[in-house]
C-alpha cells in the first residue's frame, strides 16, 4: 500500500513540480523512496483519483487542521470511519455537470472552484471552496437525489473526503453541530452568490477582473498567478479577447505586470 504525497503548493510554487529538484514522494510503510520526475507524474497519473489507503493517523491529523472540526472528536471520528479519501492533481473535474451526486465532499487540503455551465459551454465562476468546507450545491442535490447543477474543478492539488449521502443524513440526526456546519456554510454560500449576481449586473468587466485576480491571489497565497487569459475569460464568463485588453491597460496603469501565463498582482494594488 503507497500513500502519494505531493510538495503543498501554497509553499512551493506550481511552477517547482516541473524540474523542480524537491519531488515529489511516495511514502511507504517502512520509509521513503524518492522518484525522478517522470516516475513522479507517472505516479500522480496512475493514483491521482483512486481512493487513498486507509491511514487513521494521516487522516486525523489532516481534519485535526481544520478548526472547524477540532472542537467535535466524535463527529470528527464518525466521518473518518464513513468518509472515503480521494486525492486530485490540479485541474481535475471532481464533480461534473448533471452527475448524480452520491456523496457530500469535505475539502482537507488544497481548494475547488465551482462553475456554473450553460447549454452553450459558457462557464461562469460560482465559489471557491476551501479547506475546511464543503459544496452546499452537492448537498443539495444529494438529499433530493438530484443531479449535479454546477462543475466543481480542483484549483490546486488537494485531498477530499468523501461523505457517503446516507451517512450525511444519519449524521443530521445525531450531531446538531453537523447541521449547524451545513447551515453556516449555506449562508455563506448565498452571499457569495449574491456577490457574483452584483458583480455580474452592476460591475464592469475591469473591477471585477481586477477583484477576481486580487481573490484568486488571496486564495492561493501568493501575489504571482500562473493562469491564461483564456482560463480568466471562462471563469468570469466572458470572451478573451476582453480579458487581454483589459490586462493590458491594468499594466499601463501599474496595476498588473504580466508574463507568459502569468500575472503578477503589484503590492500597491495588493492593499
Amino acid at each position: 500500500m503507497i500513500f502519494l504525497s505531493l510538495p503543498d503548493s501554497r509553499q512551493y510554487k506550481r511552477d517547482q513540480l516541473i524540474g523542480a529538484k524537491t519531488q515529489p514522494m511516495l511514502i511507504f510503510a517502512y520509509g521513503f523512496l524518492d522518484y525522478n520526475e517522470k516516475e513522479c507524474h507517472t505516479a500522480i497519473s496512475k493514483y491521482k483519483t483512486r481512493p487513498l489507503p486507509y491511514n487513521p493517523y494521516l487522516r486525523t491529523m489532516e481534519l485535526d487542521n481544520l478548526p472547524e472540526f477540532k472542537a467535535l472528536p466524535e463527529l470528527k471520528e464518525k466521518l473518518l470511519k464513513y468518509g472515503i479519501a480521494k486525492a486530485f492533481s490540479e485541474g481535475d473535474i471532481i464533480l461534473d455537470d448533471n452527475a448524480h451526486i452520491s456523496s457530500i465532499p469535505i475539502v482537507v487540503s488544497g481548494s475547488i472552484r465551482v462553475m456554473r455551465i450553460d447549454d452553450d459551454g459558457r462557464e461562469i465562476l460560482l465559489y471557491y471552496i476551501k479547506a475546511g468546507e464543503s459544496c452546499i450545491m452537492s448537498f443539495l442535490g444529494g438529499m433530493h437525489n438530484d443531479t449535479s447543477k454546477v462543475r466543481a474543478i480542483a484549483e490546486e492539488h488537494c485531498h477530499i473526503l468523501f461523505i457517503p449521502i446516507d451517512k450525511v443524513n444519519m449524521l443530521i440526526r445525531e450531531y446538531p453541530q453537523w447541521l449547524d456546519y451545513i447551515f453556516r456554510l449555506y449562508h455563506k454560500r448565498f452571499e457569495e452568490l449574491l456577490e457574483v449576481v452584483n458583480a455580474v449586473a452592476f460591475k464592469k468587466m475591469d473591477e471585477r477582473l481586477l477583484n477576481f485576480i486580487k481573490k484568486k491571489c488571496e486564495l492561493t497565497q501568493s501575489e504571482t498567478l500562473l493562469v491564461t487569459h483564456e482560463q480568466l475569460a471562462n471563469e468570469l464568463g466572458t470572451a478573451r479577447v476582453v480579458v487581454s485588453r483589459l490586462l493590458k491597460q491594468m499594466e499601463d496603469l501599474g496595476l498588473v505586470k504580466l508574463g507568459r501565463n502569468k500575472i503578477t498582482l503589484l503590492a500597491s494594488t495588493a492593499l
